[in-house]
């Protein structure tokens, strides 16, 4: 199977980038979400972002011009009937996905692929959500995607390897280095990562050091090019707690418990870059710890 055609379903942070890189790459790109609104958002940021690349030297005007014009809004799901591949870049939260795919699959060709980019849950107990497991794919994009490298693919139990070697294809196709992983909880990078977030949000908690000063112990001692807090913002510490969440129901190890500073941040409503306070405030000209 080609893939032409490629749906993004979510126009926020990782949406958005989504379809910037796979218009880049030539792709027919539709891109949804619940509102119109957030539609026009997710392409404002695509154009902000080639505009920058174009100033840097990277892209010219002509490629801009045509990348943004492979970019369509797509107002309902009924408008994914002719397409290859489209992926979900929706929250972190497995119901409003299954919600998704349960919403979105009768309006989908039988061959066309379904991908999500899920940071940590199990792409095998997504699939079943589907009526077509064989055809789905964990597809997880690295945050800013236009910017990263790495794409983990991951198969759920399901996965036939047709949809398995197309995936790999698509990856390769956007200039993408593919990692896969076994569908475990949070597959490798944040297995890895987000643990170490959540430690130093403890070490916080703690009081054994300040945001400032654990983030430039981190950048200057471990040779971070950004502080575990300020990557937690970055992130959304919605989604970091998610995560969290995720690995400490899924491996029932009390060392991946979430720290309860993180669990009162977002309580607060304090989301990190997105709401403008979280480790950090950002409503004035330079970010100021909060604790």
């Amino acid at each position: 199977m080609q893939i032409k055609k490629v749906g993004v379903i979510g126009a926020g942070q990782m949406g958005n980038g989504i379809a910037h890189v796979c218009a880049l790459a030539g792709y027919d790109v539709g891109l949804y979400d619940v509102s119109k609104e957030r539609i026009e958002a997710g392409l404002a940021t695509i154009n902000g972002n080639l505009a920058r690349r174009v100033r840097s030297g990277k892209l010219s005007e002509a490629e801009r011009d045509a990348t943004l014009s492979r970019i369509k809004a797509v107002p309902a799901y009924e408008g994914f009937g002719d397409y290859d591949l489209v992926i979900e870049s929706a929250v972190e939260d497995e119901q409003v996905k299954r919600k998704i795919y349960q919403a979105l699959c009768p309006h989908l060709k039988p061959e066309c692929l379904v991908g999500s980019n899920t940071s940590s849950i199990s792409i095998t107990r997504l699939a079943a959500a589907t009526d077509r497991p064989e055809k789905f794919m964990g597809i997880h994009f690295m945050n800013p995607v236009p910017v990263m490298e790495l794409v983990e693919l991951i198969r759920g139990i399901a996965t036939d390897e047709a949809t398995f070697s197309v995936a790999k294809e698509f990856a390769s196709s956007l200039k993408k280095t593919i990692a896969v992983s076994e569908d475990f909880p949070a597959f490798i990078v944040n297995r890895i990562l987000l643990p170490m977030i959540n430690e130093a949000i403890y070490t916080l908690y703690e009081g054994v050091g300040g945001v400032e000063a654990i983030d430039t112990a981190m950048k200057l001692g471990a040779r971070h090019p950004m502080g575990p807090l300020e990557l937690a913002d970055f992130i959304g510490l919605d989604t970091c707690l998610s995560v969290m969440q995720v690995l400490h129901d899924g491996l029932a190890d009390s060392k991946y418990r979430p720290c309860p500073l993180l669990v009162k941040y977002v309580e607060a409503g304090w989301l990190g870059r997105k709401t403008n306070r979280g480790f950090y405030d950002y409503r004035g000209e330079t970010p100021i710890p909060t604790r």
